[in-house]
């Protein structure tokens, strides 16, 4: 799946029951990510990490969604151990996990290619994260290799960027930004306009070639 590509209104039968995507995600944002198989160490401790910081997410209206494909009993049974190896995860186990057996799913996501499905150790790439807004279109995609475990508030401080950037259209994040710290005038706003958009000032800075397209600003 390429960004801004719509993701199809997939049918999966999961740990929570079957889903019809688009009805699943209803208005919500969703992080849909997967993994090559269950019983795997770094998966372990992703899900169980996602788990625990499921108020986090539901804060930002966002639903999770783990894809794996092994077949549902084996799910459950890993579900087990990740609540067993993840004590702080609070209640059960907060969202489903995708049963994809035949990899038809993961092909139709662009994790595998048709010729590749059957192939076992092409099947251990299958380590994708994307980012879907409410109108079910890819706002953002990840892939690690299996030797790298996802980071957490990494996921979230992008969701965020992509929250904020679509109410205010004028602006972009900078590297390492979080909710709170400055942010990018886009350079397609005039000073103008910018003074309109942020009464209460914006920063400009001064660059050696004499462009002007670097101002930033705290009051958004």
């Amino acid at each position: 799946m390429r960004l801004g590509q719509t993701v199809p209104n997939f049918q999966a039968d999961t740990t929570k029951g079957p889903i019809s995507f688009h009805e699943w995600q209803g208005n919500s944002w969703v992080v849909l990510f997967s993994h090559p198989a269950d019983f795997t160490p770094v998966c372990t401790t992703e899900l169980g990490r996602i788990a625990v910081h499921q108020p986090e997410f539901a804060k930002r209206n966002t639903k999770c969604l783990a894809h794996s494909v092994d077949a549902l009993n084996s799910h459950v049974d890993w579900v087990n151990d990740i609540k067993s190896y993840c004590l702080d995860i609070p209640g059960d186990f907060p969202y489903p996990i995708i049963a994809d057996p035949t990899r038809d799913l993961a092909v139709s996501l662009g994790m595998l290619d048709e010729e590749q499905k059957k192939d076992p150790e092409v099947g251990k790439t299958i380590r994708a994260l994307f980012i879907i807004s409410p109108d079910h279109k890819v706002r953002l995609s990840m892939f690690y290799p299996m030797s790298t475990g996802r980071n957490v508030d990494e996921i979230l401080r992008t969701i965020d960027s992509l929250q904020l950037t679509d109410r205010l259209k004028v602006v972009a994040t900078p590297a390492n930004w979080t909710p709170g710290t400055k942010v990018m005038i886009l350079p397609t706003v005039t000073d103008e306009e910018a003074q309109k958009l942020f009464p209460k000032g914006f920063d400009k800075v001064s660059m050696p070639s004499g462009v002007n397209y670097v101002r930033t600003t705290e009051n958004y």
